[in-house]
């Protein structure tokens, strides 16, 4: 179905607005990022929000006129001074006076004889701008609006301030913004009534007016009415866009999968450790999941270590047992071989058959692999995204495991389930997310979370330093490496920097290698693969005692021995990464520690951050810290990942009303999955204005 007539007037192209012409139609489309070969539209402008306003209405005699005050006169102009001939620096002064005292308006730069047309001797005009003093005199250095009296009312008295771009000016903006909000059509209402009751909002269209063109300075406030309106609006075309595509993913599709325990318990046999009660808990969570005849779509959270892999395999495991196969991959071929090598002897101990496909087969080999596949003799594949080609064919793929899913969007997760009619979908990630960002980007997954540590982990000590006690650090460091201990010392940079004032890797290895000699090592991202590999080998074999490192060892280093890990200049690193890095520590059975060095002065986001690394290990907690104090864009590197960033709502403020719009989506869709009647069509309204429309095709009906 296409689109409602009704809302044609918002996807009006902007150069079909009066007054734009092809050199701003070129700049807004390069502003808003308007798709390849498509202009900017109306809705652009409106869903661009302003960051405050300008309160003009201020409307007071001369006399009562402070310094440095926005005020609004009305004036009567009395004569003008323009610059001498050959003196363009010099201004051009209009002197102008009310009942209660004189003002002049000055103008740099003013040939061409347009100010004495705009400000006309002898005449009344309303002039509004800021006030300044010059010689004792009160004056207007090129005042933002002139009109005359009965122009009064094109005059904003509270005046939105909008974020812009070179060559865009707020006049420009404002005029377009207020042009396009004037046609703005009546919209049905797609909210659920109690709640437009219950919290006082406007209308959708007089929301967008408040905020756009507010009366006073409160309306355009981030928490007023309007603007909460507005994002609740943006967080349920999300959230209904989301339960649409669970719904496709999850409809009765599915298969009621039957479980003996054969498999399973041959593999629970072969495990050289016991299952903690989180991977029990995950496990049964799955296994109803997959027992149910809808299709499985589940996401499963834990901490680096929390033992993902050994619930992924119990569930390959138990899916053998119903005769299917599964697919396990991984956004790199590394990975993808660490993980077939860590399972394959599991796998064999159990008697199950795993088959590793990368791009670096042989042909013959590889045709081996994949006959085995189609045969159904072959009962897990492992492999990256190359596991989607048409040449892969499984006898019964039943489930697909994706390791990593910040890589896998929304439309590869629709892709996915295309390949087995039936597949069942688990998908892995390390990085805690914080529920925020769960319901945002997987709104359309049911969530299972690993919380606790595999047994024998050590809790590490963390410690925060200036870095004025270097001595002091390396006198104790030196005690603990003759005792045995290992360490590593990060760094943020690899060489110095002029800008920076921060001690670089190699720097800090030189200094380091006069106390510690031949003991020290350096690794970092401009080195080879080859080498950096030797230096991390030479390490986990204890020939090196201190690592000195840049932030190349975030992710997949894993050497038990090591204790100690110093961050310097922890003040530079996001919280995401120290809590990735600190984990590098903590994987033996010595008690660990972890020491963030920083250079004073501290911002108050620093601060916190390393406050909050002192007093939870929990990632989880650190995540929702992190969303606090930095906003949702960066957390899950959302930028490059295609992840709906938002445009009105702003986390900070609005993200308590996520939950309401996710409980409201799922209500809407529960009472009426085919989106019909009134309030149906009204919500598809809602799913076109914020770009959801993607989502319309999966409206099933009734």
């Amino acid at each position: 179905m296409s689109r409602p007539d009704a809302l044609s007037p918002l996807f009006r192209s902007l150069p079909s607005i009066k007054g734009v012409g092809d050199k701003l139609a070129a700049l807004l489309r390069r502003y808003f990022g308007a798709p390849e070969g498509q202009e900017a539209i109306a809705l652009d402008l409106l869903m661009h929000m302003p960051t405050g306003v300008v309160d003009r209405r201020r409307q007071v005699g001369i006399a009562e006129a402070y310094l440095n005050q926005t005020v609004t006169l009305r004036l009567h102009i009395d004569r003008h001074q323009p610059p001498p001939r050959g003196k363009p620096q010099v201004p051009h002064r209009v002197f102008a006076h009310d009942e209660t005292g004189e003002v002049s308006l000055v103008y740099f730069g003013s040939q061409g004889g347009w100010v004495e047309k705009l400000l006309p001797v002898g005449e009344e005009r309303y002039v509004s701008g800021q006030i300044g003093f010059f010689n004792g005199q009160k004056q207007i250095t090129h005042p933002d609006y002139v009109v005359p009296a009965d122009r009064f009312a094109t005059l904003p008295l509270v005046e939105p301030v909008y974020p812009l771009t070179q060559g865009l000016s707020h006049k420009a903006l404002g005029k377009l913004v207020r042009q396009v909000l004037d046609t703005v059509p009546p919209l049905p209402e797609w909210l659920d009534p109690a709640t437009v009751r219950e919290r006082q909002w406007p209308p959708f269209a007089e929301a967008l007016r408040q905020v756009h063109a507010p009366e006073n300075p409160e309306q355009a406030e981030l928490w007023a009415p309007a603007r909460m309106r507005l994002a609740y609006d943006e967080y349920l075309a999300g959230q209904v866009a989301l339960q649409l595509i669970r719904s496709t993913m999850v409809s009765a599709r599915g298969i009621a999968r039957r479980f003996d325990g054969t498999v399973t318990e041959r593999v629970r046999a072969a495990l050289p450790y016991s299952l903690t009660t989180g991977q029990e808990q995950a496990i049964s969570e799955i296994r109803a999941d997959l027992a149910a005849p809808d299709r499985m779509s589940r996401l499963l959270q834990g901490d680096v270590g929390s033992g993902k892999t050994a619930v992924a395999l119990m569930t390959m495991a138990a899916m053998v047992e119903d005769g299917a196969q599964s697919a396990l991959m991984a956004p790199t071929e590394i990975l993808a071989t660490q993980h077939y090598n860590s399972l394959k002897p599991l796998c064999d101990a159990a008697g199950l058959r795993i088959e590793l496909l990368t791009g670096k087969l042989p042909a013959a080999e590889r045709r081996a692999r994949l006959a085995a596949l189609a045969s159904g003799e072959a009962h897990i594949a492992v492999g990256t995204h190359a596991l989607f080609q048409s040449d892969i064919a499984f006898r019964n793929l039943g489930l697909v495991v994706v390791d990593e899913q910040h890589r896998f969007g929304v439309h590869q997760r629709l892709a996915l389930s295309d390949k087995g009619q039936h597949t069942d979908l688990l998908v892995m990630t390390a990085t805690p997310i914080p529920r925020t960002l769960v319901l945002t980007h997987f709104g359309d997954m049911a969530v299972s979370v690993l919380r606790e540590k595999p047994r024998g982990r050590q809790p590490i000590d963390t410690a925060v330093l200036s870095v004025n006690e270097y001595d002091r650090v390396v006198a104790r460091l030196r005690a603990r490496i003759a005792e045995g201990a290992q360490a590593y010392w990060v760094c943020p940079l690899v060489e110095e920097s002029e800008t920076l004032e921060v001690v670089s890797a190699e720097d800090r290895a030189a200094e380091l290698r006069q106390v510690f000699g031949d003991q020290v090592a350096l690794v970092h991202g401009r080195m080879s693969a080859a080498a950096k590999q030797d230096v991390m080998s030479r390490f986990a074999a204890n020939e090196i005692k201190l690592l000195v490192a840049t932030t190349v060892i975030e992710v997949g280093v894993d050497v038990p021995n090591a204790s100690i890990i110093i961050i310097e200049h922890a003040e530079r690193f996001g919280l995401a990464q120290l809590h990735q890095l600190r984990g590098r520590v903590g994987r033996g059975s010595i008690r660990s520690a972890c020491l963030l060095l920083y250079k004073e002065p501290l911002s108050e986001t620093a601060q916190a951050r390393l406050e909050t690394m002192k007093s939870t290990e929990d990632g989880f907690e650190i995540a929702e810290r992190d969303l606090e104090l930095r906003g949702q864009g960066d957390l899950l590197g959302t930028r490059q990942s295609g992840m709906p960033g938002y445009r009105i709502a702003v986390p900070d403020v609005h993200r308590h009303l996520l939950d309401y719009a996710h409980e409201e989506a799922k209500a809407l869709l529960r009472d009426n999955p085919g989106l019909t009647g009134p309030r149906g069509e009204a919500a598809r309204a809602l799913l076109y204005i914020f770009r959801k429309d993607l989502a319309i095709p999966l409206i099933r009906a009734g």
